[in-house]
C-alpha cells in the first residue's frame, strides 16, 4: 500500500508520540530513525521519519528535513506533517519556522498552520498563547529548559522571527464555529498574504475541527494531537482503507533498564518516585566529563539480573546551570547524551531487552547508538508514549521513548507493567 501521510519529527520522542497517536486508528504506522538509505519498498500508509534536529544549526536542520521530504514523496505520500514539540521548543532562529518554510517551498504550498496543542496532556492554545496545564508557557517549568528555555507564551511572537512571511491567528472563537468557518478564515488570511497561521485549540473537539478543515493542505505542522483525527477522516471518505489485524508483539528476553536525561519537572518527579522502589545511579556531568562512565558500568553490572535499574542525569535547574557554567551548555548536554548512549549499548550487551528512556535528546542518542533504523509501534503507556519494537545487535528490543513532561509520576513502573500485560 502506498504511503498516504508522510511525517517528519524533529526529535525521537516526538516521532514516537505522533506514531503512537496515529496507531490508535489501527492503521499500520512505520517509524524510521533518520532518513533511510534504501528506497521505500515496504512503506506503510503512515510513515514517520524521526530526526534529531530540534537544536541543530538552522541550515543543517532544513537540509535534513528536505531530504526526509524527498524520501516520503518517493514512498507515495500525498500529505505531509512537520511535527515539533507541544511546548513549541525552539530558539529565535528556529528550527520550527525555517523548516516549515522550506517544506512549503518544496511542496508549492502558500500557507500552513501551527497547532502544538495537546489537550490530553495539558497543552492548550488560546488567543495565540500556549498554556502548559494552567500556566502560560513562559511561567511553566519550560522557562528553565536547558537547551530551549521558553520565555514567551505567545506563539505568533515566537514564530515571527523564524520566518520570512507574515504570521496570523485563527482564534478559538473561529474554531468553535466549525471547519467551514475555519476554512473561510484561512482563505481570508491567504488573500492578505499570511502564510503562517497559528490555530487555537483547547479541547479535543477543536483538534477534530482543525483536522477536518486542513486535511487537504499539502503541509500541516504542529504537535502530534492535531494529526490524530486524520486517519478517521480519511477512512470515512474512502481515501484510506480500514485496518486489518494488528501484528503480534515480538517475543522478548527478560531484562529492563531506565535511562533518564530529561530535567523537566515531571521527569524529576518520575525519577524520585522510581528511585524509591528500584536501584538508582545518578550521572553527574562534571564527573562524566572527567572520568567517563566506568563507575556507572561497574554499578550496573553489579545489579541483580531481575532488577530494572535507573541511571539518570535528571537534576534541578540550579544543578543543570552549575554544570553548564563549567562545561558550557552544549558540552554539558553532549556529555550526558554520550554517556547514556554508551550505557544503553552496554546494557543491551549485558542482556537488557526493555529500555525506557526519558528526554528527547537522550532518546535520540540512545536509539542511534543502538543502531536502530526502524521501530514498530505498540500499545500506549500514556498519551503520546507508546512501546515500540526494534532489532539491535541481533536482539529484539522494546523501547519506550518519553518526552520529558509526559506521563504520570509512576510512569517508569507503569511502562514496565504495561509491557508485561500485553
Amino acid at each position: 500500500m502506498a504511503t498516504l501521510l508522510g511525517a517528519i519529527a524533529d526529535d525521537f520522542t516526538g516521532a514516537t508520540d505522533l506514531a503512537g497517536l496515529l496507531a490508535r486508528s489501527g492503521v499500520p504506522v512505520s517509524l524510521r530513525i533518520g532518513v533511510p538509505d534504501i528506497p521505500p519498498e515496504d512503506a506503510a500508509p503512515f510513515e514517520v521519519i524521526a530526526l534529531k534536529c530540534r537544536t541543530s544549526p538552522v541550515q543543517e536542520a532544513v537540509t535534513e528535513c528536505r531530504t526526509a521530504l524527498k524520501w516520503l514523496q518517493a514512498a507515495g505520500a500525498r500529505r505531509f506533517f512537520w511535527k515539533y514539540c507541544s511546548t513549541f521548543d525552539s530558539t529565535p532562529e528556529g528550527n520550527i519556522g525555517p523548516v516549515a518554510e522550506a517544506l512549503m517551498a518544496d511542496l508549492g504550498a502558500n500557507q500552513t498552520i501551527y497547532c502544538p496543542a495537546f489537550p490530553e496532556n495539558g497543552r492548550a492554545i488560546f488567543m495565540g498563547y500556549l498554556f502548559v496545564g494552567r500556566q502560560p508557557l513562559a511561567e511553566s517549568p519550560m522557562k528553565d529548559h536547558p537547551l530551549t528555555p521558553m520565555q514567551d507564551s505567545n506563539l505568533m511572537r515566537l514564530l515571527a522571527p523564524q520566518v520570512t512571511r507574515p504570521v496570523g491567528l485563527a482564534d478559538r472563537l473561529t474554531v468553535a464555529r466549525g471547519a467551514a468557518v475555519l476554512q473561510d478564515r484561512l482563505r481570508q488570511l491567504a488573500k492578505e498574504g499570511v502564510a503562517h497561521v497559528v490555530v487555537d485549540a483547547v479541547a479535543d473537539v477543536d483538534l477534530e475541527v482543525i483536522a477536518e478543515a486542513c486535511r487537504d493542505m499539502p503541509l500541516m505542522t504542529g504537535g502530534s494531537a492535531v494529526a490524530m483525527p486524520l486517519p478517521q477522516l480519511w477512512m470515512r471518505d474512502g481515501t484510506l482503507k480500514a485496518p486489518g489485524a494488528r501484528p503480534a508483539r515480538p517475543k522478548l528476553d527478560p531484562g529492563a533498564i531506565i535511562l533518564s536525561g530529561s530535567c523537566s519537572a515531571m521527569t524529576r518527579a518520575q525519577v524520585a518516585a522510581y528511585a524509591q522502589r528500584a536501584p538508582a545511579f545518578r550521572l553527574e556531568p562534571l564527573s562524566l566529563a572527567e572520568t567517563g562512565i566506568g563507575e556507572a558500568l561497574n554499578w550496573l553490572s553489579a545489579q541483580p539480573p531481575e532488577a530494572a535499574p535507573l541511571l539518570y542525569a535528571t537534576a534541578e535547574p540550579d544543578a543543570v546551570r552549575a554544570a553548564q557554567d563549567v562545561l558550557g551548555r552544549a558540552r554539558a548536554g553532549a556529555v550526558v547524551e554520550e554517556a547514556l548512549a554508551a550505557i544503553a549499548v552496554a546494557a543491551r550487551d549485558m542482556g537488557k531487552r526493555r529500555f525506557v528512556v526519558a528526554g528527547g535528546e537522550s532518546s535520540g542518542a540512545v536509539t542511534q547508538a543502538l543502531g536502530v533504523t526502524r521501530l514498530d509501534i505498540g500499545a500506549e503507556i500514556a498519551p503520546g508514549v507508546p512501546w515500540t519494537y526494534c532489532e539491535s545487535g541481533g536482539a529484539q528490543l522494546a523501547l519506550a521513548l518519553k518526552s520529558g513532561n509526559f506521563g504520570a509520576e509512576s510512569f517508569f513502573a507503569d511502562a514496565l507493567s504495561c509491557l508485561e500485560e500485553q
